[in-house]
């Protein structure tokens, strides 16, 4: 695969990419010789991305999304490499049995590579140690309600039960529950996003770092929503932290009353919020960017009402990850290269998929034909996503995703040849 635009481990620079047995067996100059193969010319070619945070939601909850639509919509957007959330399945992600049942559930139906997480609650602590040899790649835990009942959270002592438990990495779900007041009845984003004050995330952060430095055990971050929180965590050694896109392109003022596919939790907040977090990035502060998937089926988004408050908290985007940040990333004078440490070999890293993340050799042919200039308006309604929910809808994007290969085969979105991954065994 030739591309005048490749986006090495080096950075982005002419280059030809033999691949032999699905993996990466040479990169060479452009116009090394060689078979055919494809010629992509200016379109540029990236690794496939790893996207960590993804609610499948399959088995249990299938009519929110389900593995074969999920992966469909990953792939189109670039997306070759998912790790799926311990909820919200059912049964969740917390016991050896239930992670059979989802690599059951998974198995023939996906289109990427699909690994899984395992789930910290109260009472299975002594489970830990069993899921993780099982092959989850580390454990999620919430401090705050997580909005189902079978998946409660952990209080600060119950945290530190599950960490001296497993020696693994913990990703944590990072808001305090004592800093944010009921959600009243009201279709004003506003009000749904004072609820939600940045202080529950810098708390919350606060005794994330804190349990970090007590064990010395590697926790990571989900989903900052609140640029406050950045100085805490740069400075703990063993905690790493992700943000989202919606995040990074969204703003709270631009909300409409009652447009509930905007709402998540933690909250899309200020503008000036939104440039901190690109600070965030660019200082190295966030290692990540990953999508938080997290669909539900339409009726629970109350469009009907348009009361922030009874709405699921969850923002669809798998599918168009990939150029809402390079929509952003473009116009802050960042590079591909830059989003592919993001959105790739970042990710790939911190939960140790050794062979993803990086056009290099001896890691999978997971590639992407990206044409970066490309505009495009997305419509909900071509979306691969199983329901047609999304806050993105009608806006300008920058970037397309042409094709996408899974270990050197297109992903044709019919046959699905994704794989179920297993820690160590990744």
């Amino acid at each position: 695969m030739r591309s005048r635009r490749a986006v090495l481990p080096d950075g982005e620079r002419p280059a030809a990419v033999f691949v032999r047995d699905g993996r990466i067996a040479a990169v060479e100059p452009y116009d090394a010789p060689g078979p055919d193969g494809v010629d992509l010319g200016e379109v540029a070619l990236l690794p496939g991305l790893v996207d960590t945070h993804v609610h499948v939601n399959e088995p249990g909850r299938t009519e929110w999304e389900g593995f074969a639509t999920a992966t469909r919509a990953a792939a189109a957007g670039g997306v070759t490499t998912i790790v799926d959330m311990p909820l919200n399945s059912l049964p969740p992600t917390v016991s050896v049995d239930a992670l059979a049942l989802k690599r059951a559930a998974a198995t023939g139906q996906c289109h990427v590579d699909t690994g899984f997480w395992g789930g910290a609650v109260p009472g299975n602590a002594a489970d830990l140690p069993a899921l993780y040899e099982a092959g989850v790649f580390g454990f999620k835990a919430f401090l705050v309600d997580s909005g189902v009942p079978e998946f409660p959270p952990l209080s600060p002592p119950e945290l530190a039960e599950a960490l001296a438990a497993v020696d693994a990495l913990f990703v944590i779900h990072a808001e305090d529950p004592a800093a944010i007041a009921p959600a009243t009845t009201s279709p004003h984003y506003a009000d749904f996003v004072a609820s939600r004050p940045p202080l529950a995330e810098t708390g919350a952060v606060g005794t994330v770092v804190a349990a970090a430095a007590a064990t010395g055990r590697r926790l990571h971050v989900l989903h900052l929503s609140a640029a406050e929180a950045l100085p805490s965590i740069v400075d703990a050694p063993t905690v790493t932290a992700e943000t989202c896109p919606h995040y990074l392109a969204l703003t709270a003022e631009e909300v409409p009353d009652g447009a509930t596919e905007f709402k998540c939790c933690p909250p899309i907040r200020g503008a000036a919020n939104r440039d901190a977090l690109w600070q965030g990035l660019a200082s190295g502060a966030i290692d990540c960017v990953v999508s938080d998937h997290s669909p539900c089926a339409p009726e629970l988004k109350r469009a009907d009402t348009g009361d922030f408050a009874a709405a699921w908290g969850g923002i669809a985007s798998l599918q168009l990850g990939l150029p809402v940040v390079w929509t952003q990333a473009a116009a802050r004078g960042f590079t591909l290269a830059d989003v592919v440490r993001w959105m790739a070999a970042r990710p790939a890293e911190i939960v140790g998929l050794s062979g993803k993340g990086r056009i290099a050799v001896g890691y999978d042919a997971d590639l992407v034909a990206f044409e970066p200039d490309a505009a495009f308006v997305v419509d909900a309604g071509r979306l691969r996503h199983r329901h047609a929910v999304t806050p993105y809808h009608g806006r300008a994007l920058l970037g397309k995703v042409r094709t996408t290969w899974l270990r050197g085969t297109v992903v044709d979105g019919v046959k699905p040849r994704g794989r179920l991954l297993s820690r160590g065994a990744a």
